[in-house]
């Protein structure tokens, strides 16, 4: 398990590119391996797993210092391959694409594999400490809490489908779904906001080899961009705005962690205060 560490707003506006990309950027999914990254704010870890052979095992580490992963933590999981299996405790959960998983505190034994080990399922993992226990969960796409927004005239055109939250799959303090563009919409969360009582992470993906999507960060009167490719993701800081715009059409994974699980807790942006 890698693991990263807290970059301040301050220290953000005397960064290079490569700078921020070091700091802010994340490339987990790679064949046949499950990769942890621990970071430092909100102390949460992403995670990617591509099995293509054996079920791959989560595991504690040393970074832990716990029995097994989920003795103090929960998880979110978000399938964005082929279709696979999650065991939780010898609990086979048949995970298709887009398909969710919330994984309670005191889970000890997870596993991730795929239905066809030459056409991989790819999960993405989002934890969080937790203070108690909730039962394991899964959710289909169509279980999640779906909203429609924006329009084609703003290239916005997009629907969140919420999976962890606080009126759908109970979680501590996880909030974690999707939103899907529609095609021929680019921009995401824009007017921006902030959160500053909690961090996000942002995963992007069903984008094509020739595509990108430029994330865009920063205090909004001091922003950057960050070029992004398919299964990256970004770490957003309570500092940092989080929004992107795309060569064409995507889909992201959003998980939240901090104080509060309300969904609209945002701190707006007008736009013409975005410098």
């Amino acid at each position: 398990m890698d693991v990263r560490y807290t970059v301040g707003r301050n220290e953000y506006k005397r960064m290079t590119t490569q700078e921020l990309r070091d700091a802010f950027l994340v490339n987990l999914f790679a064949e046949g391996e499950l990769n942890l990254l621990y970071v430092e704010v909100e102390r949460s870890i992403i995670g990617a797993a591509v099995p293509t052979g054996a079920a791959l095992k989560l595991e504690a580490g040393k970074e832990l210092a716990a029995d097994y992963f989920c003795q103090r933590r929960e998880i979110g999981v978000l399938n964005i391959g082929a279709s696979g299996t999650v065991t939780v405790d010898g609990t086979e959960y048949n995970m298709d694409n887009l398909d969710g998983l919330y994984v309670g505190r005191g889970s000890k034994e997870v596993s991730f594999a795929s239905a066809d080990p030459a056409n991989p399922a790819r999960f993405h993992l989002v934890s969080y400490p937790a203070h108690t226990e909730y039962p394991t969960v899964q959710a289909k796409k169509a279980d999640a809490n779906a909203i429609n927004l924006g329009s084609l005239e703003d290239s916005n055109k997009r629907t969140i489908y919420q999976y962890i939250h606080e009126n759908g799959i109970k979680s501590c303090q996880l909030v974690m779904g999707f939103t899907q563009l529609e095609p021929g919409s680019v921009w995401n969360t824009m007017p921006c906001h902030t959160h500053e009582r909690r961090t996000e992470v942002y995963m992007y993906f069903d984008l094509d080899e020739k595509s990108k999507v430029f994330h865009f960060m920063g205090p909004g009167d001091e922003t950057r961009h960050i070029a992004v490719e398919n299964g990256q993701s970004v770490i957003s800081p309570m500092w940092s705005i989080h929004s992107g715009c795309g060569t064409k059409a995507y889909t992201f994974c959003w998980a939240m962690g901090g104080e509060n699980q309300r969904f609209d807790d945002m701190d707006h942006i007008a736009l013409k205060d975005v410098k």
